[in-house]
């Protein structure tokens, strides 16, 4: 069965689709030694090269699970000091899922599958991340339905999706996005005069980082990869355009817990 150039080496774990389109204009790929054409398909049989170098889809699926530590890059660019690839010195080529803020820490996804890429991280399939904020003064119950109720970006020209948020602490809270713009939680919080002091991504989907510690890596389990096949199962993996102003949708929730049930490190005993 034929299938494009640019899905053949995203599902090969070369790159995603769209740095494909990108490698395929500058020439970089050849199909059967000859340079390969926006949109051309690859048949059974045919010798893929990417940079001179040949490409097989029949690579082992490679997952894992990294908790970042603050100051590193996610970046698959060799040429970025202090980028995610030399961090971890993995010993077959893979890429990160997504991105973390170079001052954050926390789960970071790495993969050599683009398919798996793109439907994770499309804003339009709105698959859930987790984290864990400190700001600099306490957190009030309107900052927190501010947080929720959506916030104006103007310098992205966007309003945040509504979203989970729950307080865990005197100056901590929990926020659950389904969406991942540039310094998202970042600027959210700038917005209502906080400033972010410590910020950790504890969970994406139905994979979280538990008790991995920082600059430590781990294999997903064949359970955590099974659930996330059936998570994605629907998704799609072709851009769609992030909604604006007054088109979001869902139902979304603002909870203030009891300090009393919450343990020495401020977060719920019976949070898992």
């Amino acid at each position: 069965m034929k299938v494009r150039i640019n899905k053949y080496l995203s599902e090969a774990g070369v790159c995603s689709r769209r740095e494909a389109d990108r490698q395929i204009v500058a020439g970089n790929v050849t199909i059967d030694g000859k340079v390969a054409e926006m949109g051309e398909q690859v048949s059974p049989g045919q010798h893929v090269c990417y940079m001179g170098k040949p490409v097989s889809k029949e690579e082992e699926m490679i997952l894992i699970a990294f908790h970042k530590p603050a100051g590193i890059v996610c970046t698959a660019e060799k040429r970025e000091k202090n980028n995610v690839i030399d961090y971890i010195h993995y010993p077959k080529r893979i890429y990160p899922i997504g991105r973390l803020d170079k001052e954050s820490e926390g789960l970071l996804l790495l993969t050599n599958n683009g398919d798996i890429v793109n439907k994770m991280m499309r804003s339009g399939n709105r698959h859930e991340k987790e984290y864990l904020v400190t700001v600099n003064r306490p957190v009030t119950d309107s900052f927190l339905r501010g947080l929720a109720g959506g916030v104006p970006l103007v310098e992205l020209g966007v309003m945040t999706r509504k979203c989970k948020v729950e307080q865990i602490g005197k100056k901590e809270f929990r926020i659950i996005l389904t969406q991942g713009l540039n310094r998202q939680i970042r600027r959210m919080c700038e917005y209502f005069g906080y400033r972010v002091q410590k910020l950790v991504r504890v969970r994406i989907m139905n994979i979280e980082l538990g008790d991995l510690e920082p600059g430590t890596y781990r294999n997903v389990t064949p359970e955590e990869y099974q659930k996330l096949m059936q998570l994605i199962a629907r998704s799609s993996n072709q851009p769609v355009k992030e909604r604006k102003q007054n088109q979001l949708r869902g139902t979304y929730t603002v909870v203030n817990r009891n300090p009393d049930r919450e343990d020495r490190n401020g977060r719920d005993k019976k949070a898992h």
